[in-house]
C-alpha cells in the first residue's frame, strides 16, 4: 500500500484534513489512514457509498448521471470526492469506484477502476486497469488514490489551509484536530 502516513504528514503540515468516499474500496482507504496513529489530527471520516442511494443522497450524485453513465465514470468520481469534502467538512476528498470482479459491472471490464482526489478548487482523477483477483483490484484502488492524494497534497504549498487561517474560538486552538472546518457551505437563512 502506498504510505498512508506520509499522506498524513503532507496533510499535517498544510494544516489540512481528509475524507474518503468509497464503493469499490469499502472503507479500505480510511482503514489505511485510521491505521496511522495520530490519523484523528487529518482524518474527518469517511463514507462508503457502494449503493446508488447513497451515492445519490448522502454524496449529491445525480440520479440520472448513474442511469446513463453507471458508478464506474470519471464525472461520478469527481462528485464523490466533491460530496465527501462537503458530508464530512473536509479540505481533501477522496474518492473509489470500480469493478473489483470477479464479473464485469455497468459494461465495465474487471479490474476498470476511477479515483479522484478533490482540494481547493481541483479535482484530479484518474482512470485505472488494475490486474488480479477481487482482493488485488480493492488493494490496487485504495494504493492508488492514497498515492495520487500524496502527489496532489504535496505539489500544495505549506501553510494555512486553502481558504485561509482557520478561526479558534473558546476550546477550540488552531492545533485542534476537531477544530471547525476551513471552507462550509454558502450562507443560510439566519438561525433563530
Amino acid at each position: 500500500m502506498a504510505d498512508p502516513a506520509r499522506l498524513l504528514g503532507a496533510l499535517e503540515a498544510r494544516d489540512l484534513s481528509v475524507a474518503a468516499a468509497e464503493s469499490l474500496t469499502g472503507g479500505l482507504v480510511c482503514a489505511a489512514l485510521v491505521d496511522v496513529p495520530g490519523a484523528s489530527r487529518t482524518v474527518r471520516g469517511g463514507v462508503v457509498s457502494y449503493a446508488y442511494a447513497v451515492k445519490t443522497d448522502l454524496l449529491g450524485v445525480p440520479a440520472d448521471l448513474l442511469a446513463k453513465r453507471g458508478a464506474v465514470s470519471e464525472e461520478v468520481a469527481h462528485l464523490m470526492a466533491l460530496g465527501v469534502r462537503r458530508v464530512c467538512s473536509a479540505d481533501v476528498g477522496l474518492a473509489t469506484t470500480g469493478v473489483a470482479g470477479p464479473d464485469p459491472a455497468d459494461g465495465r471490464r474487471v479490474g476498470t477502476v476511477w479515483i479522484a482526489v478533490a482540494l481547493g478548487p481541483q479535482v484530479t482523477t484518474r482512470r485505472l486497469m488494475l490486474p488480479g483477483d477481487r482482493a488485488a483490484v480493492r488493494a490496487g484502488a485504495a494504493r492508488e488514490v492514497i498515492a495520487l492524494a500524496h502527489a496532489v497534497v504535496s505539489a500544495t504549498p505549506t501553510g494555512p489551509g486553502p481558504a485561509g487561517p482557520r478561526p479558534t474560538g473558546p476550546g477550540r486552538s488552531s492545533a485542534d484536530p476537531r477544530r471547525a472546518p476551513s471552507r462550509s457551505a454558502p450562507p443560510g437563512p439566519p438561525a433563530g
